[in-house]
């Protein structure tokens, strides 16, 4: 085991199964370097107007894997994170809009038709390893492209957002 992954998995054995429990408990605040910032409007909160997440934080919403082909790699790839509806649902946000943003200050709009069950993923691990900012991370929303046709065209491909940093959940 990589140092990295025992850090990893070190960080989660002391988060709370299942991080959602945030609608019972609030949100903790993250111990380790925030690789996403949710602001707008959200209901649940750990800084002021914002819920901000570390890596681990992340990793403890439930991960899902999909295997799905995109138009910037090679062959089907398999991308591991947390549903953005299920991020959002966390939040006290369903139903709602965003803006997407990255570090390069690139940014889209996600409509709320977009964020479904079996949606748009926010990805922080792509074939079994985390991305870097250099592999499009730490965090790139992808779209199961490969599972439904209306996942594939140039509007989808505009919000599938790499080197994400902030949501801004719209009112």
């Amino acid at each position: 085991m990589t140092r990295l992954r025992l850090i990893a998995a070190l960080a989660l054995s002391l988060l709370p199964v299942g991080l959602c429990a945030a609608t019972v408990d609030p949100l903790p605040a993250p111990k380790g370097d925030v690789v996403l910032k949710v602001e707008g409007a959200v209901a649940e909160t750990n800084q002021p107007a914002a819920a901000a997440f570390d890596l681990a934080m992340l990793q403890a919403m439930d991960p899902v894997t999909i295997t799905t082909s995109t138009i910037w790699t090679e062959g089907a790839q398999t991308f591991t994170g947390v549903p953005l509806k299920t991020l959002l649902d966390c939040l006290g946000a369903s139903d709602k809009a965003v803006e997407a943003k990255a570090l390069n200050d690139y940014f889209t709009e996600i409509p709320a038709e977009d964020i479904v069950e079996n949606g748009p993923l926010v990805a922080y691990a792509q074939n079994g390893h985390l991305l870097s900012v250099r592999d499009k991370g730490p965090l790139w929303i992808v779209y199961p492209y490969d599972a439904d046709g209306r996942w594939r065209s140039e509007v989808i491909y505009a919000r599938s957002i790499w080197q994400l940093t902030t949501l801004t959940v719209l009112p």
